[in-house]
């Protein structure tokens, strides 16, 4: 039987919800973005840690 140790996990699992709320938040709210979108929508939601960090990184736009 396989165990997790939720004291190392929690943290991440935590970090995780909040990159993907705050990315979702700020998507909202700004006008334009680098791409469509519907598209960062989708990779922020489906590609985990990576997806918030690729679009606060690549997709905000500083215009």
């Amino acid at each position: 039987m396989i165990t997790i140790n939720w004291g190392l996990l929690a943290p991440i699992i935590i970090i995780q919800l909040i990159l993907l709320v705050v990315a979702l938040i700020d998507l909202v709210k700004i006008e334009k973005t680098n791409g469509p979108k519907w598209l960062w929508a989708i990779i922020i939601i489906v590609v985990n840690i990576i997806g918030p960090v690729l679009y606060f990184v690549i997709g905000r736009r500083n215009h």
